[in-house]
C-alpha cells in the first residue's frame, strides 16, 4: 500500500513538471509573471487530456486559446482588470511579414511533442477575449480554439525553415504532419525533445521551477489586418497528457488586407469595412501594384512610469540603436507622457528586412542605467510597400 501511494505521488509529480509558455511576443502569461500576478508562468496547463497523437482532438474547456493557470486562478482569456495585459498590443506586424517567435520550456518539464502558432481571423469572436471585465464562456473559448486551429500558421510558410516530421510520430498517425513545429526525439541522448530544437543554454528564459530553454522559430503573418488581435501558442506534450496554451496581444497593420472565409479557408480580395477596431472602408490591391519601400520609419512606443530626471533609451544590436552602448543609444520622447498613459516614443528609419534585437533602458540623471529584464526583444523591419510601422510594448 505504501509503495502504491509512493508511485502515485511520483506520477503526480512528473505530471506537474511539464511546463512552457510563449515569451516572444510577450504573452499575457509572461506579462502576468513580470507584473507579479503569476508565480509560475510555465504552469498554465490543460490536463489531463489526450494530447498525442491527435493534436487537435482535446476540448480546451476553461483553458481557452490563452490558457488558465489553476495554481494562481488566473484566466488569461480576459484582460487583467489592472491593465497589466490584454488592453493594448505588445507588438505590431505587417501582413505577410516573417517574424521570430519564441517560447520557453522548463528544464524539468520537457516532455517533447509538437507546437504551433495560430491566428483566428474572426474578429468578432476574438474581441470577446479583449473586452475588459468579460470572461468568455466555455462555448466561446471552444469556438475560438476551433478558429485558431483553422488559422494555424504553417512552419512550411517560411522558406528555408526546417519542417520535418516528429520522430516520435509514425506515418498514418494524426501527428504525422509538418505544418506544425516539431521537437526532437524524446529519448535522444543529446539535443532531446523540445530543448534540442535550439540547443539553448539553461537559463536562456525564465521559469520558476528549474530554469528554462528558449525555442525559437519563424512564422509568416497572414494577409490580414487588425488593430488588435491575438497570436495563440499551443504545445502538445508527447510524454504526458498535457497541453500548454498562451496568447499575445498583437496588431497587424499596413498594406491592403485580404479577407479569409473561416468556413471555406479560401482567400478573396475584398472591398468594405476594415476588420480592426477603427472604422472606414478600403480597397484591397495587389502587392505587385506598389513599389516596395527601401526604408521604413519604425516607431517604438513604450509604456513605462518614470520619475523626474529619468530618461528612457532604446539600445540594440544595430548601429542605429547604439550597438548595445547606452551612451550612444537614442533617447525616447516623453512629449505624450501622462500619468494615466506613461508613453515614451522614438522613430527611426531602418532598411527594410533588417533584423535586430533590442531592450529599453531607464537612465537616471546620475547616469545609472537600469535595463529591462531578459530576454532581448527582437524585430524584423517589414518588407513590402509600407513606409511606416509601430511597435508597442510595456516595460518589463
Amino acid at each position: 500500500m505504501k509503495l502504491s501511494l509512493a508511485l502515485a505521488a511520483l506520477s503526480a509529480a512528473v505530471r506537474v513538471h511539464g511546463h512552457g509558455y510563449l515569451t516572444i511576443p510577450s504573452s499575457r502569461t509572461r506579462l502576468g509573471s513580470e507584473s507579479g500576478v503569476d508565480t509560475c508562468p510555465e504552469c498554465t496547463i490543460l490536463e489531463p487530456v489526450s494530447s498525442w497523437p491527435n493534436l487537435t482532438v482535446a476540448p480546451v474547456g476553461r483553458s481557452g486559446p490563452c490558457g488558465y493557470n489553476a495554481r494562481v486562478s488566473v484566466d488569461y482569456n480576459t484582460p487583467a482588470g489592472n491593465s497589466k495585459w490584454g488592453v493594448t498590443p505588445v507588438a505590431t506586424y505587417a501582413p505577410g511579414q516573417v517574424v521570430d517567435v519564441q517560447w520557453c520550456v522548463d528544464h524539468n518539464g520537457d516532455h517533447g511533442g509538437m507546437f504551433s502558432y495560430r491566428i483566428c481571423q474572426d474578429q468578432a469572436l476574438v474581441n470577446k477575449f479583449m473586452t475588459p471585465g468579460y470572461v468568455p464562456t466555455d462555448a466561446e473559448k471552444q469556438a475560438a480554439e476551433d478558429c485558431f486551429t483553422a488559422g494555424t500558421l504553417p512552419c512550411t510558410d517560411v522558406t528555408g525553415q526546417s519542417c520535418g516530421y516528429n520522430p516520435d510520430c509514425s506515418p498514418g498517425q494524426a501527428c504525422w504532419r509538418n505544418d506544425w513545429f516539431t521537437c526532437n526525439a524524446f529519448q535522444a541522448d543529446s539535443r532531446r525533445a523540445c530543448e534540442g530544437v535550439d540547443n539553448a543554454a539553461l537559463g536562456s528564459c525564465f521559469t520558476t521551477i528549474a530554469g528554462g530553454y528558449t525555442v525559437t522559430k519563424r512564422i509568416r503573418i497572414p494577409d490580414y489586418s487588425s488593430a488588435h488581435t491575438l497570436l495563440s501558442f499551443k504545445w502538445n506534450s508527447f510524454q504526458t497528457g498535457q497541453i500548454y496554451l498562451s496568447c499575445a496581444d498583437i496588431a497587424i497593420s499596413g498594406g491592403s488586407p485580404t479577407t479569409l472565409s473561416t468556413s471555406t479557408k479560401s482567400a478573396t480580395t475584398a472591398t468594405g469595412t476594415g476588420t480592426g477596431t477603427g472604422t472606414g472602408t478600403g480597397t484591397s490591391t495587389s502587392a505587385a501594384a506598389c513599389t516596395p519601400a527601401a526604408t521604413v520609419a519604425v516607431t517604438f512606443n513604450e509604456l513605462v512610469a518614470t520619475s523626474y530626471g529619468q530618461t528612457v533609451k532604446i539600445a540594440g544590436s544595430i548601429a542605429q540603436l547604439g550597438s548595445w552602448n547606452t551612451a550612444n543609444a537614442p533617447a525616447l520622447s516623453a512629449a505624450a507622457y501622462t500619468t494615466a498613459s506613461p508613453l515614451w516614443s522614438y522613430t527611426v528609419s531602418l532598411p527594410a528586412g533588417t533584423t535586430f534585437q533590442y531592450k529599453f533602458v531607464n537612465v537616471a540623471s546620475s547616469g545609472a542605467a537600469t535595463w529591462e529584464s531578459d530576454p532581448n526583444r527582437s524585430f524584423t523591419v517589414p518588407t513590402g510597400c509600407d513606409t511606416k510601422v509601430t511597435v508597442s510594448s510595456s516595460w518589463r
